[in-house]
């Protein structure tokens, strides 16, 4: 079954920092963009950070001074670092891929099921 899972979620203190993983399973046989949303109480999912097949990054506008978004396409895992949180980072974060399986050649999103973010005043 292919899934996507996420790590490293947690309570920090406003000031603080975390670094999120995630990875896709193995049965993948191809990476393009993989993308980190988040998803407050009472709020719509938004985009955190993307990066392409090529590498290519992008922010959203509230972190982009704070946040670091990677890939290793060998380990299937995308790492997103966040510095300075503050409370309003307070959320539910989801990676995405989007992958081909076997062979496959459509393209798919695949979603994990979040890790919640808490970050205390």
């Amino acid at each position: 079954q292919v899934q996507v899972v996420e790590s490293g979620g947690g309570l920090v203190q406003a000031g603080g920092s975390l670094n999120l993983s995630c990875v896709v399973s193995n049965i993948v046989s191809r990476i393009n963009d993989i993308g980190w949303y988040r998803q407050a109480p009472g709020k719509s999912r938004e985009l955190v950070a993307s990066i392409s097949g090529a590498g290519i990054t992008d922010y959203a506008e509230d972190v982009k001074r704070r946040a670091t978004i990677s890939r290793d396409n060998a380990k299937r895992m995308s790492y997103l670092q966040m510095n300075n949180l503050q409370p309003e980072d307070t959320a539910v974060y989801y990676c995405y891929f989007q992958v081909r399986i076997g062979f496959v050649l459509t393209w798919r999103d695949l979603w994990g099921k979040g890790t919640q973010v808490t970050v205390s005043s």
